[in-house]
Parts: structure tokens; sequence; C-alpha cells
């Protein structure tokens, strides 16, 4: 069955994997907002993974279920190659998924049949333990399954979440002035909807924590365990992607953590969280910078209303622009590398005191690794933000030379490698660049200025 229609839908779907490269073209202007749906960013050779059913082929025969079942018993995990340029769906979503919804039905007791239908996913596969399937049909599935079941949680809480309860949150966390405040209205409203979990925001320092705590588990109640797994991830996602929708900003993570074993499946966690990821925690959390807190809200009621209804299709795709990149990379180039330094020579009766451990010489490859994106993209994000990799490290580089010409006596050649340079001879060239004049000569005139 269907809902009523209230004018609003729901917030992003259960949980499948999206690219984190991919071209993802802006939907009505509103940018493309962080997956809760899974297609890796690494783009297969043949029979690497299940074959793709396109959206316009209809529902799958007998024989097609046939094939898919028999390629699942090879299903390989996601490669971590580098990623090619070919732009074909890619079967990474893991099956104990759909088998997740599958037992939301059963529950009912109610028949996936046609959602599975809908969604081109074969009875047999649900069998086939290694088996994948692609972002578009995780989301077909889950939107099928959540209009049928009258259910956005999909069975996994002690009671139903009607069809535009999500879309009810969004609407209540919209007006916020700041990502802190949207998101701790987010945490508080969930917790009218169910008491089977409990959302919180913490920040400690420069990190921003947003935590699951499971309510009843040790009296038997709570999260059924077949859905747990899938529970806590769809509902970390949702937020997580609702927050990079409401800022127009990529939140890259620092790390994910999940209270219960790795499953079969954890190399997709990889793709739905990228950064560390770890499991047996004493908790389910995802940390982040606690600098997006601070940044304002993008969207206003047009968009939510559009964004609402059209959720699912635009959260197959990660968000792109991170409004706090260039930050980031200028953190990064001024961090200084973890290397014992040498003793440096002191005035007479002054102890003498080590050198400046230098800046590290990062190259956009051993960046973008740190930024857990690739190369291109980096270069990509610098040049919509205004800024290039280069002029960022010549900054740095810059203002740490500047500094220390002032502040001390160190030779010249200490300075260059503490600036980042691989010799005195280029560091000289760059400073005139900067100043048009010698490291020497700044300083020198610096001391006749102060005196």
């Amino acid at each position: 069955m269907r809902p009523p229609h209230s004018g609003q839908t729901h917030a992003p779907a259960a949980a499948s994997v999206s690219t984190a490269d991919e071209p993802s073209p802006r939907v009505r202007g509103l940018g493309a907002c962080r997956t809760l749906g899974v297609e890796s960013e690494k783009v297969p050779q043949r029979d690497q993974f299940l074959p793709d059913s396109p959206p316009h082929s209809g529902t799958m025969g007998q024989e097609d279920g046939k094939k898919w079942v028999a390629a699942a018993h090879s299903q390989p995990t996601i490669p971590k190659s580098d990623r090619l340029l070919a732009q074909a769906p890619v079967a990474a979503t893991p099956i104990a998924f759909v088998r997740a919804i599958a037992l939301a039905y059963a529950q009912r007791g109610l028949s996936p049949a046609k959602a599975l239908a809908q969604a081109q996913i074969a009875p047999e596969l649900l069998e086939c333990d290694g088996a994948r399937i692609t972002a578009w049909q995780m989301e077909r599935i889950s939107e099928a399954a959540m209009r049928e079941l009258d259910d956005e949680a999909l069975g996994w809480f002690s009671r139903r979440l009607p069809w535009g309860s999500y879309g009810m949150l969004a609407r209540a966390s919209n007006g916020a002035a700041s990502l802190d405040v949207a998101l701790r209205r987010w945490c508080r409203h969930h917790g009218l909807l169910t008491d089977d979990i409990t959302l919180a925001l913490h920040t400690d320092g420069a990190v921003a924590t947003l935590g699951i705590t499971e309510n009843g588990r040790e009296s038997g109640r709570g999260i059924p365990a077949a859905l747990r797994e899938f529970c806590l991830v769809s509902v970390l996602r949702n937020i997580h992607g609702l927050a990079c929708w409401t800022i127009d900003s990529r939140i890259p993570l620092l790390g994910a953590q999940f209270a219960y074993a790795a499953p079969p499946h954890a190399d997709t966690y990889s793709v739905l969280f990228p950064g560390p990821v770890a499991f047996d925690a004493e908790r389910t959390a995802l940390h982040f910078d606690a600098r997006y807190l601070a940044l304002p809200l993008r969207r206003d009621e047009a968009a939510l209303c559009q964004m609402l209804q059209h959720a699912l299709p635009l959260t197959v795709r990660q968000y792109r622009r991170d409004r706090l990149l260039v930050q980031r990379v200028r953190q990064l180039l001024g961090a200084p590398a973890p290397l014992p330094s040498p003793i440096s020579a002191a005035p007479a009766g002054q102890p003498a005191a080590p050198m400046p451990a230098p800046l590290p010489m990062h190259s956009a490859e051993s960046l973008a690794e740190l930024l857990h994106i690739s190369p291109r993209t980096l270069h990509r994000q610098l040049k919509e933000e205004g800024a290039t990799l280069q002029a960022l490290k010549d900054e740095v580089r810059r203002a740490r030379a500047l500094e220390l010409l002032h502040r001390s006596r160190r030779p010249i050649k200490q300075v260059a490698a503490a600036a980042g340079f691989a010799n005195e001879k280029s560091f000289i060239r760059a400073f005139r660049a900067w100043t048009g004049q010698s490291p020497a000569e700044f300083r020198r005139r610096g001391e006749r200025g102060g005196g």
C-alpha cells in the first residue's frame, strides 16, 4: 500500500554504497547530497562484479536470476586499485542489506516479492552470501519497502516511522543558524520518534562526534539483532547525508566506529565511511572536524521541499564540495613532519635549542591520500575554491620562513630546511620571488627596524 501523500517525503534511504569521485551533475540547482546508497568508486574490469541490470529492462526472468546466482558464488571484494575511467554501474552494495529489508516484510507477515521485482533483484540472490547489487537497485527496493510497509525505519524500531517521518526531522532542523544547532535538533527530535536508540552530538576540542546509544539491549528490547547493522549504518548515513546537504559541503570523516564485529562485507565500509573504520567498539559513532559545526545552513524552505520530493535520487551521489578543504590542506601543509631534528647552534652562554621540525614535503598524491580523495579531485576542488596547491604550499612556506627569520638567528640553511625546502639555493630563489630580497637582506632590514 502507499500511504497518503502529506507534502513531504522521507530523508535519504537506507544504506547502499556510492562513489566519492564519479561525475555528479547538479540536480535542479541543489547539488548532490551525501549518499546512503553504495556504488564503488573503483569501476571493475569484466566479470569482477555481478552483472548489472539497466533500469529500463523490466523485471528479471528466471534465466537472468540463475546467471546472477552463478556469478555471486565467485564475488570478489571491492578492488583497491586506482579508479578507472569507465562509468558503468557497479554492484557493490552487500546483499545483507536486502536480506534485512526482506526480514522487515517477514515481521509484518508480508512478501517482499513486489519490491524485489521493482528493483530487478532475483529472489534467489538473497541466498548468496557474497552477492552485491547496485546503488540504483538498493534505492529502488528501499523506497518500495518504505512505501509498502509505511515504515521509513524498515522494521528497525519497536514502532513504525510512517512515511514522512524523516522529512519532518529535516524540516525541524533546517531553520537552524548553524550545523551545530541543526544536528542537535535532529538528535533531540529523533528521540520523539523512537526511544530504541539515542542520538547525541559531542565535541572534544577539534573533534566532533555523532554517537548512537542503543537502549534496551540488556533487557532483550531494542533493535532486532538481524537488523542491527543495517539500522546503525543507515541512521549514521542519513544524518551525515543531511548534514552535507544543509551546509552544501562534503564533511570528511576522521573515523567511524561500530559496536559490533566486522561483517563479511567489511570492505564495503571503506566506501560507506571513507576514513579509518573500527569494529567491536564501545559504541557506534562518526568523528569529524568540529569546524564544520560552525558553518551556516545554506538551504531555504524551497530547496528543502524540492530535496524532499527527490531525496532518493539525490542521495545516490557522494557530496563533492568541501568548504573547508583549503583550510584542511593548509593545516596539513603546515603540520611539522614527525622526524627527529638536530640540535641547532645557540649563542654563547645560552642552551642549545632544537631546530624546528621541517614542514612536510607533501605531493598532491600524499595529500589526497590523507584527505581520502583522488589527486584529480583535490586539484579540481581547490580550483573551485579559488586556490591552487602550489599557492597554498608557497603561503605556508613563506609564513614559516618569515617567522624563523624574525624570531631566531638560525642559519639560512636551517631556515630553508624548516620551511620545507630541499636546499638553501632553491629557498633563496623562492624567497626573492616572494619578497623581492634575499633572506639575509630581509633579516638585516628587520634588525635595523627593530633597533
